[in-house]
């Protein structure tokens, strides 16, 4: 489960300093390195569309997959909550903890356009693999809203590129994974699209 929630720790209000809020639409494809699990078999089990939803600092991301349905940070409580279709309970992890670690940190400028907009790129080299992050500065994020957010390596890229990917690659040693924007919505969202179903049984994760 572990390698499967830290895929999605991995996506205008920006230009006066604030943070964007709304939805980001990201289309996945992945490319196994396992023997034993093909491409598709990844595809299926995680999906390959993704709707990303932010405001102040809290984040959800909901996806097609038949395994991995969705995942919820509440900067509340520092925790990361996943829900996997086969498990009534929702599990969590504690984001201030990161078992990965960058070794290094390259930025370069204009690399590639998404949807029409300029982006530059973060490259995180870590123990877990490659890491490279493509976003223009028209979706940005006040960092300090995630210093907290150790987990996945989201706050090491942060601080770089302080915006929202608009797409990534993520390489490690199970998967090769690219995840590029479709759609942007700015909007105001309710506070409830980050609160946990009623009645939801959580535990610890354990991976």
């Amino acid at each position: 489960m572990k390698k499967f929630a830290f895929i999605l720790t991995l996506l205008s209000a920006s230009v006066f300093g604030q943070t964007f809020e709304g939805k980001i639409f990201y289309n996945t494809t992945y490319e196994s390195k396992l023997p034993n699990m093909s491409s598709e078999q990844f595809t299926v089990m995680m999906g390959n569309n993704q709707e990303y939803l932010t405001k102040n600092g809290n984040y959800k991301s909901i996806t097609n997959g038949k395994f991995l349905q969705w995942q919820l940070y509440s900067k509340a409580d520092r925790k990361l909550y996943t829900k996997m279709a086969n498990s009534e309970i929702i599990f969590w992890n504690d984001v201030s903890i990161n078992a990965d670690e960058v070794v290094k940190i390259e930025i370069n400028k204009a690399v590639t356009k998404v949807l029409g907009y300029t982006c530059d790129e973060v490259v995180l080299t870590c123990k877990s693999g490659i890491q490279k992050y493509y976003f223009n500065t028209a979706f940005g994020v006040d960092i300090s809203l995630f210093e907290e957010h150790l987990y996945g390596n989201w706050y090491n890229y942060l601080k770089e590129a302080k915006a929202f990917p608009l797409k990534s690659i993520i390489e490690n040693a199970q998967f090769t994974l690219v995840s590029t924007a479709t759609e942007i919505k700015e909007m105001k969202l309710d506070d409830k699209e980050f609160q946990l179903p009623e009645n939801s049984k959580t535990e610890k994760s354990t991976f």
